[in-house]
Parts: C-alpha cells; structure tokens; sequence
C-alpha cells in the first residue's frame, strides 16, 4: 500500500507509480505544496516559491498522463532550484541584497532541460550568499536549519536545497558545488548530492563565484535519483565555453551492478588528526562492507593534501574579486540612492549590496590579484593546484575511486562557527581537491551520530560518473 505521503517517495519510485497509473502528477505536487506550508516556515529552505508556475507545469503533465502518452522519468516530478541558476521570468537573488530583486530574462541551460522533460519547478533555494559559506548562514533571506535537528546548520552553500530534499519539501533538486557546496550539505542532512566532473554539465546561467571551481550538479533522496538527474542535465552545450565535448552514457546502466574487483583508495592523509574519530570509525566501516562485497580496498596517498585549503581560497577568492566586479550598481541589480557621484554610488552599492563573507572574500581575492602579491600567492597557487591534480592522476593509475570523508566534522549548531571564518573554511578540507581537479564526486549517507547524519565520499576519475554511481549504489541497495 502506498503511503499518502508521496513527498516522502523517491522520483524513481513515483515514476513507477504514474506508470501503473496508481497515483497522477497532480497528486505528488499536491503532497510537496502540503510539506512546503507545514514545515517550511521553521526550516527556510526557498528564497521564492512557484506555486502558479508549478500548477501550470502540472496540469500539462497531467495531459501527457492521461493520454496515456510515455512520461520522462521526470515528468511531473517537482524539483527545487539553487538560487543562483537563471530561471527566466523567476527572481533569482544568490541570496544577496544586491540581486534581491533580480529578474533573469533567460534560463540557465540545466533549467531548459528539466522543462523540455516536463519536471515541475516548485521554487528557488536558499544558499549562503552567492555561495560563499559552507552552513547557508551567510544568506540575506535568513538561515536555513537542519530538518533533522532545527538548530543545527543544514550545511552550504547549497543548504536549501539540501534541506528541501531531506524535509521532503521537494522530490529532487539542483545545487551547485565550488569547494563542496553539493556533497557538504547533502552529508549534513542525510542526503545524497553528486558533483560531476568540471564541464560535464552546462554552467550557462549559473551566476559565477569561482568559474574555474563552480559546477552544478542533483542532490536526491537516493543515488538512482541522482542517476536519472544526470541524464537529463548532463551534455556539450555550446552557449558554455567550460562544457566539455564528450558522449554522456545512460548513467542509469551503472545501476544494480555488483561490485567485485573495484579497487578502491583510503587516502592517509585523509584519515588523520583533525577528522571526528567517530566519522573515521564510520567510513572503516563502509571500506570492510565494500571488502565483503568483492572491493578491493588498499591505501593510497594524496601528499599534497595539506596545501588544499589554503590554494582553494587563493584561487577561489581571486575569481570572486574579478565575478564579482560586475555588481556596482550600473548594469543590473541594488542600486544605492541619494549620492552625489558615480564613485559614491559604486561604493554605497557595493557597501549595502554584499554581505560580510562576501566582502571578506572580494578583499582577499583582490589583495592576492594585486602587483607584488600575484606572484607570490595567485600564481604559486596555480602550481600547487596542479601538484594537487598529478596526485589524483598518479592514485588513479591503482585503484578506481576513492572513499574519503566529506567533512571531519558532524553538523554543527547555528552560530558556533559564523564568526570564525578559518574554523568555518577548514569544514571544506575534504572537498575543495575535486574542485581544484576538476573530479566528480558523490556523497552517500551511511548513518547517524548522535542522531545527526554522516555521509561518505566518493571519488571518481575524470568522467567516470558512471563507476562512482555503481559503487554508491550498491552500498544503498546493501545496507537497505
């Protein structure tokens, strides 16, 4: 018997319901607008609801339903969008004053897509502001807090739509990742969130933090659901100078395999102090369910590890500092009023418009892009990122993934680390590598800690979703 509570349901699973013809779009929009008005006014995982255009959207697949016309596996499925992806004619802020009345008059390339297959836009997620910060506290819409625990961070930056997934709020969701902003949260809340490889999917019309880092990706209730999401955002798009040509494969291909002879890599630096004893005694645990399943689990060593952190902020800050020149109150967005010349109006733009990570990161990114400092920090950062890529190459000439953490710590409580920023950017040790190489990567929840979720990490080579989708899901369909 099927639970009246559709939002509770996987896409996979609704699909196969309005196959059989036992429940209707209708009814799954229905159950998710229900989840929104009950819980959201406590959680804030939407910036703005689409309620109209979701009932628009609806009723045309409602027509294709009773047609009795072949559904997409996400036609009439409600999905959430990070509000810093364009959707034309639906504000889209970054959660940031500057853009808090931004309309786009186009869609991010992803977002044509979900429509051309006929999901269902439900609204525009909330995030740390322009997705700057890793617990969506930074946001000038208000913070986002755990569903599974209400004073705990849902992590960042793309919180809401992590929190959107797990409250049931929506059935799946975009985020976008730069340093973990898809893993990060997806791990905090008991979800699972997928990074593809750098230029796998389009970042037309995703609004710029760091262009050589950002990528969008699903976050989802299961890895199939990720799988399915994949297929339909995942492609060369011409309008994107970063999307790379290469064949996608039906990454639902790569589900219910085994997992015998898979060689996966435990990294040492990845298990050393600093990492929550209790996360490091989880992920042994997944690497012994792995070895009994047929993987071949052996250590590997990523040596330049320690460097991450510290070349992420470097690079990220300083493509910040230039993405966010555009926003002075010219072309688009917050203007400041009742001043007396264009420099006071750029600065009282600016100075009203950011928010305080914000500013902390366009100061920084400015200050390593400056004379006598581009040497010494942006380009020598460059070179370390490099040696951060040969590692990862070199460890992939032995295993075929890699199982790491997704952060050595458990969710924290809003407020405990916002006002210290080094203490907040260490949170991303785990995940910024993939983003300086370039690296898909999923995070999957394996258990509870205190009643708080844990997630693991897995690492794939470039291009190869498709072996981090049959790992990540043989470990679901193992442990139920």
């Amino acid at each position: 018997m099927i639970n009246k509570e559709l939002c509770n349901y996987s896409a996979a699973d609704l699909y196969g319901f309005m196959k059989k013809r036992i429940i209707s779009p209708k009814e799954i929009l229905n159950s998710v607008l229900n989840r929104i008005e009950e819980k959201d006014p406590e959680i804030n995982a939407f910036i703005t609801l689409t309620k109209e255009l979701a009932k628009r959207q609806v009723k045309e697949s409602e027509i294709r339903y009773k047609r009795g016309n072949e559904l997409s596996d996400i036609d009439g499925i409600p999905i959430a969008i990070k509000d810093n992806i364009c959707t034309l004619g639906i504000r889209t802020t970054c959660a940031s004053t500057i853009l808090k009345n931004y309309i786009p008059p186009y869609n991010a390339t992803v977002v044509e897509k979900l429509l051309k297959a006929g999901a269902v836009i439900i609204g525009k997620t909330n995030m740390d502001e322009f997705a700057m910060g890793s617990s969506t506290e930074t946001s000038a819409f208000g913070v986002t807090h755990n569903p599974i625990k209400k004073e705990f961070v849902p992590g960042g930056s793309s919180g809401g739509s992590a929190a959107a997934v797990c409250a049931g709020e929506t059935i799946l969701a975009l985020g976008s990742d730069t340093g973990g902003s898809i893993r990060q949260p997806s791990s905090f809340c008991g979800v699972v969130g997928f990074k593809p490889t750098y230029g796998r999917t389009s970042r037309y019309g995703l609004i710029a933090y760091a262009s050589s880092l950002d990528q969008i990706g699903p976050i989802c209730k299961t890895v199939e659901d990720c799988a399915i999401l994949l297929n339909h955002i995942c492609g060369y798009d011409p309008m994107d100078t970063t999307s790379v040509s290469v064949p996608c494969p039906d990454f639902k291909k790569f589900l219910h395999k085994d997992i015998k002879n898979i060689k996966i890599g435990l990294p040492k630096e990845y298990f050393v102090e600093g990492l929550d004893n209790r996360i490091k005694d989880k992920l042994i645990g997944v690497a012994r369910l792995f070895e009994e399943n047929g993987a071949i689990v052996e250590e590997i060593s990523l040596p330049h590890t320690k460097y991450a952190i510290s070349t992420y902020y470097l690079i990220a800050t300083a493509e910040a500092s230039s993405n966010l020149a555009r926003y002075d109150g010219v072309k688009y967005g917050h203007r400041a009023k009742d001043v007396s010349d264009l420099m006071e109006m750029y600065k009282k733009t600016r100075s009203d418009g950011f928010g305080i990570e914000v500013k902390r990161r366009i100061m920084l990114g400015t200050y390593v892009l400056s004379a006598g400092y581009y040497e010494a920090y942006y380009l020598k950062a460059l070179k370390v990122r490099t040696l951060i890529r040969n590692d990862f190459r070199n460890a992939f000439l032995k295993v075929d993934c890699i199982l790491a953490p997704v952060s050595p710590v458990l969710p924290f409580k809003i407020g405990e680390k916002v006002d210290d920023p080094l203490k907040m950017y260490l949170v991303d040790i785990y995940t910024v590598s993939l983003n300086l190489s370039g690296l898909p990567g999923i995070s999957v929840p394996c258990g509870y800690i205190d009643g708080l979720p844990v997630g693991f990490q897995l690492i794939g080579k470039p291009f190869d979703e498709g072996t981090l989708i049959r790992v990540a899901d043989a470990y679901q369909r193992i442990t139920g």
